[in-house]
């Protein structure tokens, strides 16, 4: 392969893009006593005494481990653990960057099939065995339906949370986008005629998620690879459990009138005229990457009042890092048995409320660095900066992780899903702030 840029970046000065670095000194011989025999003892025995006491004396409070068996990585497919570790390195990079988690990339194979796809009962009890040594589960690129199996069934028979970014992070962070998006033109979540394109992971959570807020289910109709998916041709549960009963067959025939498209799918498989044919002032979040279903400018020229994407180059990013730093922040803070619906919405509630609130003047000027174009455009002014180049925050806005984290904290509580309060919420927030460097 071509040396490139990026394979130097990740080959040097040293291979990955991740290290260890010890939390306590080991300099002396004290501090090897304590490090090690004999004095490592005296912490073992008092968890053994009582376990929960792991989280004062380990790292497990504070690290998650970032799960794939490579079934589904990116636009890239099923390429296999090794082959995935990059990304996996990559998310395990942003965990530390955005909210100061240690993350663990763990590749996992012979958890596979007769037919190279992932067997979910294999996965599942590898995961559970990691339990004792991590304090969250961040499952990633893991195939459909396969990983629909994997995610409920290790949120019923583990004690810490789990959570399948692919999902439930596309789905966070998109509905945020959407709240923001009908304020804008007037709508309701409830009145909203949606279509989905993509029945994987992100376009069945997503749609599970919306009606959770609102949306309701006869309003919708989702479409996979092979057209509109009817209660007559639905080849799985998730996809019957999904399926309209409209007399509608492709893509084009769906969106004709509709307020909402949701793409999870491939890109440039929406044209102008499909635009066009939505009803007035539709929302298209076109999330493929790297090539949208269709291109933010054509979607707006076809008659798009707002348009979001998954790339950093268009306004409306949907990103998934506004959404899992904060959320695993949160939930290990409050040591959160796990990541419930209560605590999902109060992610997207958080960051929907960020887009609408006045930027004070000194953040401003981190935003000016980090988006120079976007703010010399003035997206950043006003007492409500809301508008249709901006229904979300921006993924290097500092008050994203400490709002998401602190929102997701007290959701938790309120649901009794937290085994540890936090008393002050507002100070919690501040001191996030002040931990992140913000």
């Amino acid at each position: 392969m071509k040396d490139s840029v990026s394979l130097r970046y990740h080959r040097n000065p040293r291979p990955g893009k991740l290290s260890i670095v010890a939390s306590k000194p080991c300099e002396t011989q004290d501090d090897l006593s304590l490090a090690y025999t004999p004095g490592v003892a005296e912490p073992c025995l008092a968890i053994k005494s009582e376990p929960a006491t792991v989280f004062d004396y380990t790292f497990k409070g504070n690290a998650v481990a970032v799960v794939s068996d490579g079934t589904a990585v990116l636009g890239l497919g099923n390429i296999g653990a090794e082959a995935a570790m990059p990304v996996m390195e990559g998310k395990c990079v942003l965990f530390k960057r955005f909210a100061d988690i240690d993350a663990i990339p763990l590749c996992l194979r012979n958890v596979y099939g007769a037919d190279g796809r992932t067997d979910a009962d294999k996965l599942i009890e590898l995961v559970m065995a990691l339990e004792p040594g991590f304090g969250g589960i961040n499952l990633e690129d893991i195939g459909a339906p396969a990983c629909f199996k994997v995610e409920q069934e290790l949120k019923k028979r583990m004690g810490i949370p789990v959570f399948h970014d692919d999902q439930h992070g596309t789905a966070i962070i998109s509905l945020a986008a959407l709240l923001n998006a009908v304020k804008l033109t007037g709508k309701k979540l409830s009145d909203l005629q949606m279509v989905v394109n993509g029945a994987g992971a992100a376009g069945v959570a997503c749609t599970r998620f919306y009606i959770s807020a609102g949306v309701l289910p006869e309003n919708i109709v989702v479409c996979d690879s092979k057209g509109v998916i009817r209660k007559d041709n639905a080849r799985t549960a998730e996809k019957m459990e999904l399926a309209t009963e409209r007399r509608l067959s492709t893509l084009a025939e769906a969106m004709r009138g509709a307020d909402l498209f949701l793409g999870c799918s491939t890109g440039d498989c929406v044209t102008a005229e499909m635009v066009r044919s939505m009803a007035k002032d539709p929302v298209v979040f076109a999330m493929a990457n790297p090539v949208p279903e269709i291109m933010p400018e054509l979607a707006v020229q076809a008659g798009a009042k707002v348009v979001g994407t998954g790339r950093t180059d268009f306004a409306n990013q949907i990103n998934n890092v506004l959404g899992f730093p904060g959320i695993f922040r949160g939930a290990l803070d409050c040591r959160a048995h796990d990541i419930n619906e209560e605590m999902k919405l109060a992610a997207s509630l958080a960051l929907a409320e960020i887009a609408c609130e006045e930027v004070p003047v000194a953040l401003q000027e981190k935003l000016k660095t980090a988006y120079p174009a976007d703010a010399a455009a003035g997206m950043f002014a006003g007492k409500n900066p809301l508008s249709f180049n901006y229904v979300i925050p921006k993924p290097f806005d500092p008050r994203v992780v400490p709002r998401v984290a602190r929102k997701v904290a007290e959701a938790a509580m309120k649901s009794g899903m937290a085994a540890q309060k936090i008393e002050d919420l507002d100070k919690y927030e501040a001191a996030l702030q002040e931990r992140l460097g913000f």
